[in-house]
């Protein structure tokens, strides 16, 4: 018997494993992506929502006391919006990472840097105790949570498509949004009850339990995420760009050859003024103005997220049958048309019709775009630059969304239909996504290796 005989006997067992085992492995990480993604944007964005829960109803009151209402409510939402400042930096830095050393880098220096940050706001002293260096304090946290929050979605979105079947590749991705949604349900379950208690014990206590319980949601976030494999797609791309073929500056390599589609996702990020309005906005409008219970407007917003988590890998299966682009146009154009009855109901105090609307507008037509534009977005850009092109293109988007409870709190209007100023603003925004995304190229059916090829 030859020695290459011997050797080809020795090496077949193993080999046949391997072969079987490929199969097993390609199944399992699509799903171990996803339930990464899931909890781990499900911690992030706990973090990043009891942020802006807290604006809404405690926040001007703690930091801003000097202030007239109106002025310390629009004080606390640019607090709130601040954080979306630092994301287009965050996105070019974690974009970098992300496309040069590997998703999964990013992926664990954002969840630290969220719990981190979230859990010292819940240390702040008040503006009665330090005086000015209070806010000065919270800005710089909501800053640092916004650099976390520029890598996190992007990053789990690009694991995420890069480990999907190639036809099921949004119903994959949507699970980020789907985590996104649940740390929303989870923030506002936790604020439910710290909502309920009396009024001076909620000022000076209360509101820093949501934030000290973060460092629980954060090791749950890592300790699933500690053994994520890299993606595929990168791990090749990264085999092939050897020396002075490999991509040095992702971010110039986005500019030189995906301008059209940096450009395109800006605009269609917009959508994400209809979240903000939805969450933060009118939450204030309803509690603050309308003298609506909080405990009903917290309810509401956990309801519409328990629809949103079915309704988001639902629609995002729909778009790998018939397309991104006809499911994210429906959901823009609705929710433009939906925020007009939501808004009117809040300012009637319509209670059932509030629980009518906003369940259909956050809860069923924003899941349409909210579900689908992890894929539509992640398709426009080749995977040397695909979490830079997702990270910039939705920070610098975002940033409209994380303005618009200061803007809508500037032009709301007093009287009952003042409300209509921040309907028209909504409306124009979402349908500018709409169009958008109309601009862009059909990817549901393109190979991975071919995605951001023109």
């Amino acid at each position: 018997m030859s020695t290459s005989t011997v050797s080809k006997q020795i090496r077949t067992p193993g080999a046949t494993s391997a072969a079987n085992a490929a199969p097993q492995a390609a199944t399992r990480s699509p799903r171990k992506a996803a339930l990464a993604s899931w909890i781990g944007s499900a911690v992030e964005y706990y973090d990043f929502f009891i942020y802006g829960t807290a604006a809404a109803l405690v926040f001007g009151k703690i930091f801003f006391p000097s202030f007239d209402p109106v002025a310390a409510t629009v004080a606390a939402f640019a607090t709130f919006g601040v954080g979306y400042v630092t994301r287009p930096i965050g996105a070019v830095l974690l974009g970098h990472i992300g496309d040069r050393y590997g998703r999964k880098k990013v992926l664990t220096f954002t969840l630290l840097l969220m719990g981190i940050s979230t859990f010292t706001v819940g240390l702040l002293p008040t503006y009665g105790q330090v005086g000015i260096a209070a806010p000065i304090m919270l800005v710089i946290l909501r800053m640092l949570q916004g650099v976390s929050a520029a890598g996190e979605q992007a990053g789990a979105n690009s694991m995420t498509l890069e480990h999907a079947p190639p036809h099921r590749r949004a119903f994959f991705t949507s699970f980020t949004l789907s985590g996104t949604q649940a740390g929303l349900i989870l923030a506002t379950l936790v604020f439910l009850p710290i909502s309920a208690l009396p009024e001076e014990q909620l000022l000076s206590w209360g509101w820093r339990i949501p934030f000290f319980l973060s460092a629980i949601v954060v090791w749950v976030g890592i300790w699933v995420r500690r053994t994520l494999p890299e993606t595929p797609a990168f791990e090749q791309e990264k085999s092939q760009a050897q020396g002075d073929k490999q991509t040095k500056l992702p971010f110039m390599v986005l500019l030189r050859e995906h301008k059209k589609s940096l450009a395109r996702v800006i605009f269609a990020a917009q959508i994400s003024v209809v979240s903000t309005i939805f969450s933060v906005f009118t939450l204030s409008y309803a509690v603050n103005t309308i003298h609506i219970p909080r405990a009903t407007m917290l309810t509401v917003l956990i309801l519409a997220n328990v629809v949103a988590l079915a309704a988001i890998p639902a629609f995002a299966a729909l778009s790998d049958r018939i397309g991104r682009k006809p499911v994210f146009i429906f959901g823009g154009l609705a929710c433009a048309g939906l925020i007009w009855p939501y808004l009117w109901s809040i300012s009637q105090a319509n209670i059932p019709l509030i629980y009518v609307f906003g369940l259909l507008l956050s809860g069923v037509v924003y899941s349409a775009a909210n579900g689908v534009w992890p894929s539509l977005y992640g398709e426009m850009f080749d995977t040397r630059v695909r979490l830079s092109g997702m990270a910039i293109g939705t920070q610098i988007g975002f940033a409209l969304g994380g303005f618009a409870p200061t803007i809508s709190a500037a032009i709301l209007k007093p009287g009952a239909d003042g409300w209509m100023p921040v309907a028209i603003f909504v409306s124009a925004t979402a349908i500018i996504s709409a169009i958008s995304a109309a601009t862009a190229r059909e990817t549901y059916r393109t190979p991975m290796q071919e995605l951001g090829k023109s």
